[in-house]
Order: C-alpha cells, then structure tokens, then sequence
C-alpha cells in the first residue's frame, strides 16, 4: 500500500493547485501595478509589478517542473533566477533615468496599490509556507514572494514619505532598494539551483 504513489501524486495535486492560484493572482497584481506605476510616475510601483511580473514565471516554471527529475528542477530554478536578476538590473537602470530626468510620482496611487499588492502577497505567503522548505523550485516561489511583501511595505513608505516631504526622492530611493533586493534574492536562488544542479 505505502508504494502506491497516492501520497505523491496527492502532494503534487496540491502544489499544483496552490501555485495556479498564486500564478493568476501575481499576474493580475503585476498588470495592475505597472499600469499604476505609470499613472503615478513610481519607480517603486514599477519595481514591485516587475518583480510580481517575475513570481508569475516563477510560479509558471514551478507548474511545468512538477513531477519531474531533479536536474529539470534545478533548471528550472535557475532560469527564475535568472530572469529575476535581469529585472532587478533593469529596475536600477529605470531608477537611474528618472532621476536623470525626472518624474512626480503620486503618493496616493503608491500606498493605495501597494496596499492591495501585500494584502494579495500576504494571502500567497500564507499558501506558500507549506513549500518553503520543499524542492529547489518551490523555495524559489517562496522567496519570492517574500520579497514581494517586503517591497509592499517599502513602496507604502516611500508614498507616505513622498507626500511628507513633497519630494520624488523617497520613490527613487525604494525603486532602488527593491532592485538591489530582488537582485539579492535572485543570486540566493542562483545558488540553491546550482547546489542543486552538483547534487543531481
């Protein structure tokens, strides 16, 4: 009976059932946050969409990875690393050009979406905790979402900073502080992927 694979394919079930939810809801998040980025001039805004963007394909590649070998997940992990580290350099490059020339961003737009973003990254942290300590694809999926929350807080703070002060500054400053994290969390899954990739 304990060789059956019911307990497998009941698991996978589930963690299929998990990241199809947490896939829809950081692609609707990301659409809504870009458009809110632009509407509001934020680099912060930006960021966060962008690094929703990449919990989708992260959340995509971890669908397509279940059930298969251990080398295939590796890969798979390595590719969200990857492409989250391209964006993380992309969001610093945006950051640089606005405060080349300029922007106004809108604090209210800022705290008012980011509120939504943590209140639906706090409902996939929750979803995903059970994985967290899984295989290497789905730490990836855990971790980034945790960035996601960390970022949500920060762009609240920058808006409410932004309106304090009258200065697009504090948004710069997030904008850069997300890239550089998402940045960090990236080279940690790089990491576990490779140590993966050695040990398959």
């Amino acid at each position: 009976m304990s060789d059956c694979g019911c307990h497998h394919e009941a698991k996978n079930a589930q963690e299929r059932k998990i990241l199809r939810i947490a896939l829809v809801l950081n692609a609707a998040m990301a659409v809504v946050g870009g458009v809110a980025g632009w509407i509001a001039e934020s680099t912060g805004l930006l960021a966060d969409a962008l690094d929703m963007l990449s919990d989708a394909t992260a959340y995509a590649i971890g669908l397509i990875a279940i059930g298969r070998t251990a080398r295939f997940k590796a890969n798979a992990a390595l590719l969200s690393g990857s492409v989250l580290l391209l964006l993380g350099l992309g969001v610093l490059v945006e950051v640089g050009r606005r405060v080349l020339y300029g922007a106004e961003p809108l604090s209210g737009w800022m705290m008012g979406t980011a509120l939504v973003s943590l209140a639906v990254n706090f409902t996939v942290l929750r979803m995903l905790a059970p994985l967290k300590s899984g295989e290497v694809h789905l730490r990836a999926t855990w971790l980034f979402t945790r960035a996601d929350v960390v970022a949500n807080l920060g762009v609240i703070l920058a808006g409410a900073l932004v309106w304090w002060l009258a200065s697009p500054y504090p948004d710069f400053v997030i904008g850069t502080l997300i890239g550089l994290y998402v940045i960090k969390e990236a080279v940690e899954i790089l990491g576990d992927a490779r140590r993966a990739r050695v040990s398959s």
